[in-house]
């Protein structure tokens, strides 16, 4: 947005502030946000991480990614639950302008009541152009990648549980743990594969980008999800993905690769099975998948959306 030039705007932020403790997520939404807001003397807020603050000195526009947590997250501290949950669904209902990642999350967005539909846009997330200019090495040992927060909405067990039967495959989970992790790894012990499984948490940026190129498949088995980044993620790398039928999951993943059943891990273990032993025509089907989902996935064209919604709030 900054590159087209048609707008002014403002990155409002705070480097040192760390996002994953409650306290701090806290000071920032309802206490350094509104504050920068003002001295800016902005038009319009875009508060794009989902949270909103509970006064603000300009319309707000606000990126609702899911609701999970008042659908997927009952597992949660309760004080987590109040805040991300209802708390910010009743500024949700207040905003000038929000934009939602995928149908699916305005479709459920839009069930719990309260909200104008027209005031309520998809915009598709974009993908890095790093990632969809990546060169594909894929690894001799076969692996399968998975990429986001381990959490127990993700379901990164029903993986572990296949993989006890696909020999040889490993497993290499990145993001963010909670102690879901935990249960992971005794799952993993306890079906004799933990030699198989890597929880390796954040990494940067370019080790990300080499797992891409050299995964033998991405994995995305969540029960719910707002967008499934990692299947968007998956097809502009020309990675060939596999995907759990829930949520958000098909309509990003389209035909482009296998849905299976969110909980049946014999299934899944008969699709890994089946890849892995059909490497090439894996790869030849995400190869030709690539340049479709380039353009479907494309931060100018979610720019150019989000700058209208900027000027219809701003009005």
């Amino acid at each position: 947005m900054q590159r087209r030039g048609d707008l002014d705007v403002v990155a409002l932020q705070a480097p040192r502030l760390d996002p994953w403790r409650f306290d701090r997520r806290v000071l920032w939404d309802q206490v350094l946000l509104p504050l920068a807001a003002a001295r800016a003397h902005v038009d319009a807020l875009h508060c794009a991480a989902g949270t909103l603050p509970l006064v603000a000195t300009a319309p707000i526009v606000a990126t609702v990614h899911d609701v999970a947590w008042l659908r997927a997250q009952a597992h949660a501290r309760f004080y987590a639950r109040a805040y991300f949950g209802g708390f910010q669904l009743a500024r949700y209902r207040r905003a000038g302008r929000i934009i939602v990642d995928s149908q699916f999350s305005r479709d459920e967005l839009l069930s719990l009541g309260g909200f104008d539909p027209a005031r309520v846009a998809v915009v598709y997330p974009g993908v890095g152009r790093d990632l969809a200019s990546l060169r594909r090495v894929p690894a001799a040992q076969p692996f399968a990648l998975a990429v986001g927060t381990v959490e127990r909405r993700k379901n990164l067990a029903l993986v572990v549980r296949a993989l006890a039967n696909v020999p040889d495959l490993h497993l290499l989970s990145v993001g963010p743990p909670t102690p879901y992790r935990n249960e992971c790894l005794t799952l993993a012990r306890e079906l004799g594969v933990a030699e198989r499984v890597t929880l390796r948490g954040y990494v940067p940026r370019e080790e990300l980008l080499a797992l891409y190129a050299s995964a033998t498949v991405v994995v995305a088995p969540s029960r719910y999800e707002g967008f499934g980044y990692s299947v968007a993620q998956a097809r502009c790398a020309g990675v060939p993905f596999l995907a759990a039928r829930s949520s958000s999951l098909p309509e990003v993943a389209e035909d482009a690769g296998d849905l299976l059943p969110v909980d049946d891990a014999a299934a899944w273990s008969d699709a890994l099975r089946a890849l892995v032993a059909a490497r090439d025509v894996a790869e030849a089907r995400a190869a030709a998948d690539r340049p479709g989902a380039i353009a479907r996935f494309d931060w100018d064209a979610a720019a150019d959306e989000v700058s209208r919604t900027y000027r219809a709030a701003a009005r």
